[in-house]
């Protein structure tokens, strides 16, 4: 890997000593997926949030998701709980990609499943769960996207898409090699991807999406995670919405 922490941050500081230059800022916001139960790792994630003052999205997993991850979060008013699909299963043929909403099964039972963990979250997420779907694998079919307000899901969040459609918004920076160990992709990766993400908005205001898996972090991937919020949490030229204000759904 090359880059370093220190060269990261100060790319990402120019960038945003530049917005606010001219007066703006650079919004963003923060997902992260296949959240189940209460870990070390998941009290790492929040204390980073806490620490930073930044809300938060956590895609949890409807099928397995437990009282005490609810319990854990009663007092955790930053953070808010999206749907990551029902159960993070690959319905998928062998020879394609994974996808759980996919278009391999007919789309009532999808629906049905989806359905079953809106009212699951529900119960035990309270006002914290927000209606917005993440499918897993970021993949969905389009005719489950188009039907997903049947199963009272009114967002939708996948990733790298400008998409502006209502109550969508997308995560856009993944800091793991998924295809290379799932280790941290490298810090002048990194710093590339963020200024591809803020120039191809070409001054258009849509959040920055920060997509994090907590539970398969390594030490680069934190120590990533942890500059990138020492900059962005409270500069200047960086705003953090509320998680329902940017899908629309405060």
């Amino acid at each position: 890997m090359t880059g370093s922490a220190p060269d990261f941050a100060d790319r990402l500081s120019a960038r945003l000593d530049a917005a606010a230059s001219a007066g703006k800022r650079i919004a963003f916001w923060w997902r992260d997926d296949d959240a189940v139960a209460p870990s070390d790792a998941l009290d790492r994630l929040l204390a980073l949030a806490h620490t930073h003052d930044v809300p938060l999205a956590l895609a949890v997993i409807p099928a397995e998701a437990t009282r005490a991850l609810a319990d854990r979060l009663t007092d955790d008013g930053r953070t808010s709980v999206l749907q990551h699909g029902w159960a993070h299963a690959n319905h998928a043929g062998a020879d394609a990609k994974s996808a759980e909403l996919g278009s391999d099964r007919p789309i009532d039972t999808v629906l049905d499943e989806l359905s079953r963990g809106h009212q699951r979250l529900g119960r035990l997420f309270g006002e914290r769960f927000l209606p917005v779907l993440v499918p897993p694998w970021n993949r969905i079919a389009p005719e489950v996207a188009a039907r997903r307000a049947e199963a009272g899901l009114a967002g939708l969040s996948c990733f790298k898409s400008l998409s502006t459609e209502e109550h969508r918004l997308d995560a856009h920076l993944d800091p793991i090699a998924w295809r290379g160990g799932r280790g941290f992709v490298g810090w002048q990766e990194m710093a590339a991807a963020l200024d591809a993400e803020i120039d191809r908005r070409d001054g258009q205001e849509m959040p920055i999406g920060l997509l994090t898996h907590h539970l398969v972090h390594d030490g680069e991937t934190w120590a990533f995670l942890e500059a990138f919020l020492a900059v962005a949490a409270n500069h200047p030229g960086a705003n953090w919405p509320p998680i329902p204000e940017a899908f629309g759904l405060d």
